[in-house]
């Protein structure tokens, strides 16, 4: 998928676990792990939003794009 998750990047930057995340934010553990994993076909904007505030920072830091080959 050309749209790469680096959640866990922010994390770091941030020195928070996961753990402390997803109870900030409301959800589970294991959806934050399946966020941070890029296995989930979406992610609602309250969500995101939600991710953003706690962490200080904006979607553009926590999602990247990058281009599939065309070879």
């Amino acid at each position: 998928m050309p749209i790469n998750v680096t959640l866990d990047v922010m994390l770091a930057r941030r020195k928070m676990k996961s753990k402390e995340l997803a109870e900030r934010i409301g959800i589970t553990e294991q959806n934050l792990s399946l966020l941070k994993s890029g296995k989930v076909k979406g992610v609602r904007f309250e969500t995101l939003a939600a991710i953003c505030r706690a962490l200080d920072c904006q979607p553009g830091d926590l999602l990247e794009y990058l281009p599939e080959d065309d070879a």
